[in-house]
């Protein structure tokens, strides 16, 4: 009976069936009395395989009194088997030599179970040449353990060789060298690379992380719930969090909450983020003061940012910052800003920076911004890229705005497509422009809508001599840029409406940038109301128009209160549209004005 090289893999062997229920384990326990005392009877027989098997039954049981003299029997008898077991029960006893010296005779006559103990044993020794040579024997018989040893020393000194030893202890069941397998398989995957059998080491990976998960192993459990996840495998991704997570893997509870969260079941997930924190998860900690946060319950929030720090978890100082600045303890949240930043948080040097530059101390700020800047943050760059903006360095402005750009931000890309704009690269600015305008940005929707217009052929007519009116690209980013809200585009909207001879689109588009505060559209839509015979309402908008600088809606009340024969207060409105300009329409006001004189002074 070959066992293995130590008292806890002596217990696995499968040879002793564990019980599974009370009656089973009744039934279990008698059929090992009986079995026992067969052996027993047989070995005082002199049965030399039964004093061996005897031996290995009773060090199984811990009686180690009982189980020497019958292994020391066999093992005199030349028994291989108990002469392994010999050397397990005396390494138990402490006597590690004598043990080795057990395991040798029984390496030596073909244990691969000694051979893999006794390579243990000069390893734990310094002795790597006689360990890496009792392990290969192991390994080359067959044996799991000595396979996955063998890997395991060989990785140690960054041979090659080890993951082919990896490899076969894993395929013969070991649950770690399954998982270790899939580690290396997994950091080395590239996103279309391909192994020498046409796999993938990202499936490959997968498959032993699934292996070594079935196996019981919670890290590998662990990472395979993240892979399903990130492939949108939720249902089955949560099934092997909640397998790792109560085989006590705290980040695998942590995981398991926020997936919860994300399915709308906060309770639960506070349930699971809990379990984790108090194993010392530091992101699990963080969650949780996240969730008592959003629920206004700041103190509370505060203990679990802190324990979260206390794990070594630099969000926790991070998110104690955006706490006490939300809070307007602003002293506070640059104490814990600042402690994260030094510790190389990114976004808490950004978050620092602002702070320092909402007080005034710019030149605090700039360092802190171009720290985060460098380490990644995309805020940062933008900031940076203003803050030299600001001081008319646009050189080194543009340089942090692309930066900023190329990382997805849409206000950076915006600036470079304005600077380009401005440099007459078009190209460029529309690439750029395009870009922003992607990411939900108006102003840039508007921006690329007035480049597009500008290059667009006049009209052409159909054969009745109408205009045909087709929407263009750049009447579709105009409406995207007037349904966020951009007045100018609103109004630009309009006007092709009106172009088109929709007037009700047209006065939907001009009311809505007019209500916002657009003395453009204000005019246009009093310009649609008098055209369509509503002049009592259209002087209403102009004369908001009007009151917000536009000179030719003073104009336009100028001509209505002369008609209306309220000449003082066409003269008024005539005066104001005077000062208001442009030149054509003061020259025009000025001479209705004057003609109002004459006629209030004849």
């Amino acid at each position: 009976m070959d066992v293995m090289g130590d008292k806890a893999t002596l217990f696995e062997t499968g040879r002793f069936v564990q019980p599974s229920g009370d009656e089973e384990e009744g039934e279990i326990v008698a059929e090992q009395a009986a079995e026992e005392l067969r052996q027993r009877l047989a070995a005082e027989a002199g049965d030399i395989e039964a004093m061996s098997v005897l031996g290995a039954m009773l060090l199984r049981r811990g009686d180690l009194d009982g189980a020497e003299p019958h292994l020391r029997a066999a093992t005199a008898a030349g028994d291989r088997a108990a002469a392994n077991n010999l050397g397990v029960l005396l390494h138990q006893r402490g006597y590690a030599d004598e043990a080795a010296g057990w395991w040798r005779i029984a390496a030596v006559a073909g244990s691969s179970a000694a051979a893999h103990a006794l390579g243990r044993h000069h390893r734990e020794r310094g002795d790597e040449p006689a360990a890496e040579y009792w392990l290969r024997q192991s390994a080359e018989q067959g044996h799991a353990l000595g396979a996955y040893a063998l890997a395991d020393l060989l990785e140690h000194r960054g041979d090659p060789d080890a993951e082919r030893w990896m490899r076969a202890a894993a395929e013969r069941g070991h649950r770690e060298a399954a998982y270790r397998l899939a580690r290396a398989l997994d950091l080395r995957a590239g996103p279309e690379s391909a192994g020498d059998n046409g796999v993938s080491p990202a499936a490959e990976a997968e498959q032993w992380y699934r292996q070594a998960a079935a196996r019981g192993h919670r890290r590998a459990a662990l990472h395979l719930g993240a892979i399903l996840e990130k492939r949108g495998e939720l249902k089955e991704a949560g099934r092997w969090y909640l397998t790792s997570a109560k085989d006590g893997e705290p980040r695998a509870a942590c995981a398991l909450g926020f997936l919860l969260r994300d399915a709308g079941d906060s309770e639960s997930a506070a349930v699971w983020w809990l379990r984790a924190a108090q194993d010392g998860d530091g992101n699990a900690a963080n969650a949780l003061g996240a969730l008592h946060a959003e629920r206004g319950e700041t103190q509370t929030a505060e203990r679990w940012y802190r324990a979260a720090m206390d794990a070594g978890d630099v969000n926790g100082a991070y998110n104690l910052g955006l706490l006490c600045a939300e809070q307007g303890r602003t002293a506070q949240a640059e104490q814990w800003y600042r402690r994260a930043a030094y510790a190389g948080h990114r976004e808490a040097a950004n978050a620092l920076a602002v702070l320092l530059l909402q007080g005034g101390d710019e030149a605090g700020a700039e360092p802190w911004f171009s720290k985060a800047a460098e380490a990644g943050s995309v805020d940062a760059a933008f900031n940076l890229g203003i803050l030299y903006a600001k001081r008319g360095e646009d050189t080194l402005a543009l340089r942090w705005y692309e930066r900023a750009a190329a990382a997805g931000h849409t206000e950076a890309a915006l600036q470079v497509g304005m600077a380009r704009l401005r440099d007459g690269d078009e190209q460029e600015a529309e690439r750029h422009l395009r870009c922003a305008a992607g990411g939900g940005s108006a102003e840039a929707a508007y921006r690329l809508a007035a480049v597009l217009d500008a290059r667009r052929p006049p009209a052409s007519a159909h054969e009745l001599g109408e205009a045909l009116h087709e929407k263009t690209e750049c009447e579709e980013w105009y409406e995207r840029a007037a349904s966020l809200g951009h007045r100018r585009a609103q109004v630009r909207v309009g006007m092709l409406a009106a172009a088109r001879g929709d007037v009700v689109e047209a006065a939907r588009w001009y009311r809505a940038a007019a209500e916002a505060g657009s003395r453009n559209g204000a005019f246009n839509l009093g310009l649609l109301l008098a055209r369509e015979g509503s002049e009592p309402e259209a002087a209403v908008w102009w004369t908001r128009a009007a009151d917000a600088g536009h000179g030719r809606a003073a104009l336009r009340l100028a001509l209505v209160y002369a008609r209306r024969g309220e000449l003082a207060e066409g003269q008024r409105w005539a005066d104001r549209a005077v000062s208001l300009g442009p030149a054509e329409v003061a020259e025009r006001a000025a001479r209705l004005r004057d003609a109002l004189r004459q006629e209030l002074t004849a």
